[in-house]
């Protein structure tokens, strides 16, 4: 082959043609990818970006709130010692009216909590109550078991549950790219499985984790009882003795139980929200929201679920001040209590700022773990605007492309978010790859050692990069207009 003036082309001088100009290629679609946004913010957003992978910060703060506080129930002298130390780590990182906003939460203790298989062979499995359920009696249940997939196999069973334990064993599917975790679907088991099968005269629930891994961990979780005139006890246990009930029943076996639970509603608490502030140099009153929810489960120490948000953009807005990089309008961190419990943070938010809502550019909340970052979920009350920030995100997007966060997609939030919606507000998801997330969601397992120093550092750099560009940019995230 010869190529050009004739000289002539050899297989190493070909292989490296091609090789720059694949380079080319790359950096001309990046190029032109990249919108005007972008162009205008390519330098700082390089500067946060290089700034967040330099610095051990982030994984400091996490380590110190997961192994020296540790979990963070509503309630708890813990959390409430994690609700200080935010604060007070605000302050040193120079954060502006750092203060705790008062939320009353509720109480859950799980106290001591056991189950037992009776027959047809004694041996302990490993389970969890659910979140507000209420306790056995002192003595415990002892019952039969019956299992059902569905609500329409519980329909069918009609009587037959009187008096038994109804476990609900319905997996959660393998994570797919596509599709995602199947979460959603799965989750309404634990969330409403106590109420229909008491309806049907039940003694207790059991569900299979919320999981589609496991090695024996069990997985807890909120439930409701709603309007429920009788309330039975609730709890996890794990994929591998649901699977050992099922197998035991399919082949016609009686399974029965004996299940003790001291768990107990001890009323109103009281906790707080955690704010503070990179105040804006141009539209202070214009503000957006990043955080993550303080709260966690008794068990694990909430590393991924969700002391990793929180860390997050607590480290985002002190390397912005480091940086000395100050936007146009106000940054606020807010760290939101009660979340695991009813989402009592985010809703007393909305509640506390509702005259200010009408200066919120956008509010975006971490509640995914800290895996490798992806990008954002957008959603709106209005779906034009909902549509140009998709699109203001997509441009903006292209600046965190080179460590594989440039998703946009439309249509979610976040849950502690999720009340300002309906106020016209923009709100984001932090969103991160998903394939483990939800091996350790909600159990033991949900310790620092599973979060990966470097992700960290990516996921500071992505919602550092965003925020800055959301607060600093001239026009309003969702609008054409310059403000």
């Amino acid at each position: 082959m010869r190529y050009g003036t004739g000289r002539r082309l050899t297989p190493h001088r070909f292989l490296m043609l091609t090789m720059i100009s694949l380079c080319t290629v790359s950096l001309y679609t990046e190029e032109t990818l990249a919108g005007p946004i972008a162009d205008e913010y390519r330098e700082r957003a390089n500067r946060i970006i290089d700034g967040a992978l330099a610095s051990d910060d982030a994984y400091k703060k996490l380590q110190f709130l997961c192994d020296d506080i540790g979990h963070r129930i509503c309630g708890s002298d813990a959390l409430e010692q994690a609700v200080k130390w935010a604060a007070d780590e605000m302050r040193r990182d120079g954060m502006a009216n750092v203060h705790a906003e008062p939320v009353e939460v509720i109480k859950w203790v799980r106290g001591k909590e056991s189950c037992e298989m009776v027959s047809p062979r004694k041996e302990s499995m490993v389970m969890l109550g659910l979140g507000k359920s209420v306790g056995t009696p002192q003595e415990g249940i002892i019952a039969p078991v019956v299992v059902v997939a569905n609500e329409d196999e519980l329909e069918a069973l009609g009587g037959g549950v009187k008096g038994k334990i109804v476990l609900f064993n319905n997996p959660m599917p393998p994570y797919d790219e596509e599709k995602g975790s199947g979460y959603g679907h799965t989750v309404r088991f634990r969330t409403n499985g106590a109420r229909l099968a008491g309806e049907k005269g039940a003694v207790a629930c059991l569900v299979r984790s919320v999981t589609a891994h496991s090695l024996r961990t069990p997985h807890t979780g909120t439930m409701n009882y709603r309007d429920a005139k009788i309330k039975i006890p609730a709890a996890a246990i794990t994929v591998e003795d649901a699977e050992t009930i099922q197998r035991l029943v399919d082949r016609g076996i009686e399974v029965v139980l004996k299940i003790k639970m001291e768990a107990k509603d001890h009323g109103p608490a009281m906790s707080a929200n955690v704010l503070g502030e990179l105040t804006g140099s141009t539209h202070p009153e214009q503000v957006v929201v990043i955080g993550g929810h303080i709260d966690s489960w008794d068990v694990g120490h909430g590393a991924h679920d969700d002391g990793a948000g929180c860390i997050m953009a607590m480290a985002a807005v002190k390397l912005l001040k480091d940086l000395g990089l100050q936007p146009k309008r106000t940054i606020r961190v807010v760290l939101w209590t009660g979340e695991e419990i009813g989402l009592y943070g985010g809703k007393q938010y909305a509640k506390d700022h509702a005259d200010e809502l009408g200066n919120h550019i956008a509010a975006l909340e971490s509640d995914s773990g800290a895996f490798a970052p992806k990008g954002y979920g957008v959603d709106c009350n209005e779906g034009a605007r909902m549509k140009i920030a998709a699109e203001q995100l997509r441009d903006i997007m292209t600046l965190t492309a080179k460590f594989g966060a440039s998703d946009v997609s439309e249509g979610h939030g976040a849950p502690d978010v999720s009340p300002l919606k309906p106020k016209g507000v923009i709100v984001m998801g932090h969103e991160v790859e998903g394939a483990k997330y939800f091996d350790y969601h909600h159990t033991p397992a949900d310790t620092i050692d599973k979060v990966d120093p470097l992700e960290l550092k990516q996921n500071v750099a992505m919602m550092a990069t965003v925020a800055y560009i959301l607060a600093d940019m001239p026009q309003r995230l969702g609008a054409d207009e310059k403000n």
